[in-house]
């Protein structure tokens, strides 16, 4: 059965299956919803406080429509033994005519809290109670639609989508077949099947990429073997203008013991904001250029390259090490200029960001790739740059650096094919960011605070959540309308700019810059800053609806503040719970990773590591157990002797599972 029979699928929309990857029947049902509606539960009206409730009751009278600046607006209130609930619809004129009166009915939908009442938005009828999918939108195919397809799709899962574990390995581990699983992922009769299916399946997609990446190891490739001394790690720390904490000596010992392999290195450092990282890579790439070789550093913005490049001026050229910089904004002689010296190997180590692999650029004899925050690039990227370097058919040795902290037994199975090193310890004399949670009444008091430190020569970014402001999106702040009502009242007479993701890029360049260089009191931006921006004058950061981001992301937003010797302090305007007061006591990364796992499942931090395709659609559920489970069941397959047929079985589903993949997946 191909793509094209299912009814309703036409030439445009066998496009739009297309562009998001699905091209066979086997690839719809792999296809799997990202997340469920439970309609099984009716709640009674006076219980539904917030989020996601179905409630059933009786409308009595005839809804009311309304319009404003172009928007329909429905209201009603529905009625039951237990008291009212109020109802809105936006831009859904129709539901006057549709919404029954007097009748009994079912609504599913999101109560939020709006003057101080409470409002179902946007409900959807019942007909029956059931668990829903909802599948990431496929443009051109209405979601109803595509679940019609998707229930045609399933009538054929048995031929599709054949067992790809072997019974002996399900039964121990007890895991649900295969088909099974794939109709109760899209379909679930009970929450409990639903629990099953998707344990079965993230469990197989966890095996199959440890298979994989055991694969990919077997075939690293060979590598230059530095010829380093026992001591190059003390002449390089010699050299360095502070005393490297203990950590960070530990790590440039590791990575010397690999460039010293005739291995390709593939190791990943991570650590906390303001660990030492970058010293560790300045490390690598002068002990690399210091015995002949060229060292390339890749960082994902021009502003981090650019500082980077100075920063390693100052650091290696005192050692002879020549250092150049190629970005994107270069004018075309200089890029040129920069082009011939990397051929000629007269540029020993290079900084930039994807301009690096750009087609005019050809490497004399590229030693090492370092990446900086690695997860924003994609893999494919990373690639060329490391085949760049092929000298003979030896690759240049890849050092991945990482500032999200991740668990270390979660960040040793995400990266199964990297050497992982962890730089836990903070240099001595960095002051902790203070941070507190604001309520809406202390806002004024915290802005005056705001204009006491700019008067002491000291800056400080807004982050919202939005760039602008959304109708269906309520009493979330966003940037555009931060800067502007901050630029004409709370901050009047400061010197305010405004910056996003989507916007411009020379423009964006400029406006960061600005704010680098102090010719801005207050950038007010999205999440833009996360990565990729180092001022250590810097001193205060507020996130405005500071409980709609993940706790490890407001970590790393909190990290762009003391990176100076100012006390700093990070704001988090938003009601106290338990998640914000997690920030507020610690400002370990990795105690903050940990409990951001505890609370949300290993899912989100899944989406930190980009290695091509592979995790693409990757099901993640539970926490971490389950992934050491997967983890644990690969180790004992390739060391047991009596498992050797179900290794060879499950490599076997993993070859067929990544065949198109594997190719194009470095070991970085």
């Amino acid at each position: 059965m191909e793509l094209s029979t299912l009814k309703g699928i036409g030439p445009t929309r066998l496009e739009s299956l297309r562009a998001m990857g699905i091209v066979s029947l086997r690839d719809l049902l792999c296809y799997l919803p990202v997340r469920y509606e439970d309609r099984t539960q009716v709640i009674p009206c006076a219980l539904a406080q917030g989020g996601a409730v179905l409630v059933e009751g009786v409308v009595p009278e005839k809804p009311k429509l309304s319009r404003f600046g172009g928007l329909a607006k429905v209201t009603a209130v529905l009625h039951d033994k237990s008291g009212k609930l109020s109802l809105v619809w936006y831009n859904q004129p129709w539901m006057c005519q549709q919404l029954p009166v007097g009748e009994p009915l079912m609504l599913y939908g999101q109560v939020v809290i709006k003057n101080n009442r409470r409002v179902l938005q946007n409900p959807q009828r019942v007909t029956e109670p059931s668990i829903q999918p909802v599948y990431k939108a496929v443009k051109g195919i209405p979601a109803k639609t595509f679940r019609e397809m998707m229930q045609a799709a399933l009538t054929q899962v048995d031929d599709c989508c054949p067992e790809t574990l072997p019974r002996s390995l399900r039964l121990r581990h007890e895991l649900c077949e295969r088909n099974f699983a794939i109709r109760q992922a899209h379909f679930p009769e009970t929450l409990e099947h639903l629990r099953l299916a998707r344990h079965r399946l993230a469990f197989e997609q966890m095996l199959m990429y440890q298979a994989a990446i055991g694969l990919m190891r077997s075939q690293r490739e060979d590598g230059f073997a530095l010829p380093l001394s026992d001591a190059a790690d003390d002449a390089f720390w010699s050299q360095m203008p502070f005393v490297p904490t203990n950590a960070q000596r530990r790590v440039l010992e590791e990575i010397i013991h690999d460039l010293k392999r005739d291995r390709a290195m593939s190791r990943l450092v991570q650590g906390d904001v303001g660990c030492g990282k970058t010293a560790l890579a300045f490390g690598a790439i002068a002990l690399t250029c210091g015995v002949g070789f060229q060292a390339a550093m890749m960082a994902p913005t021009e502003i981090l390259a650019r500082q980077h490049y100075e920063s390693a001026k100052a650091l290696l050229e005192p050692m002879g090490i020549r250092c150049g910089l190629l970005i994107g904004s270069m004018k075309v002689k200089e890029k040129r200029a920069i082009y011939a010296s990397l051929e000629e190997g007269t540029c020993q180590a290079v900084f930039g960001t994807h301009a690096l692999i750009s087609d005019g650029v050809h490497y004399h004899k590229l030693g090492l790739v370092v990446t900086d925050e690695q997860h924003r690039f994609g893999v494919r990227q990373r690639s060329i740059l490391q085949e760049k370097g092929l000298v003979d058919q030896r690759a240049p040795h890849v050092l991945v650096m990482s500032a999200t902290p991740i668990p270390r037994t979660l960040a040793l199975i995400l990266y199964g094919d990297l050497d992982v090193s962890v730089v836990d310890e903070l240099p001595p004399g960095r002051t902790p960011v203070q941070t507190r949670i604001v309520p809406e009444e202390k806002r004024s008091d915290m802005y005056g605070f705001l204009r006491e430190q700019v008067r002491q020569g000291r800056q400080a970014y807004v982050v919202c959540p939005l760039v602008e402001d959304s109708e269906a999106i309520e009493n979330v702040r966003s940037a555009r309308a931060t800067f502007e009502a901050l630029s004409t009242g709370e901050l009047a007479g400061l010197r305010v700019g405004l910056t996003w993701g989507a916007q411009p890029a020379e423009e964006k360049a400029e406006v960061l810059q600005a704010f680098v260089s102090g010719e801005l009191d207050v950038l007010v931006s999205t999440t833009v800053i996360e990565v990729g921006v180092n001022v250590p004058n810097a001193s205060v950061m507020i996130i405005e609806n500071a409980e709609r981001f993940g706790l490890s992301q407001l970590h790393q937003l909190r990290g762009r503040v003391g990176r100076g010797s100012a006390e700093s302090w990070c704001f988090l305007l938003a009601q106290t719970n338990e998640r914000l007061r997690i920030l507020c006591k610690t400002n370990d990364g990795f105690i903050v990773a940990q409990k951001d796992l505890e609370l949300r499942g290993p899912g989100d931090l899944m989406g930190t590591r980009q290695s091509g395709e592979m995790m693409a659609g990757f099901l993640l559920d539970g926490d971490v157990r389950m992934l050491e489970e997967a983890s644990r069941c690969m180790k004992q397959l390739r060391e047991d002797p009596e498992r050797l047929e179900e290794r060879q079985a499950v490599e076997r589903e993993a070859e067929i599972y990544f065949r198109d993949k594997l190719s194009h997946v470095a070991l970085n």
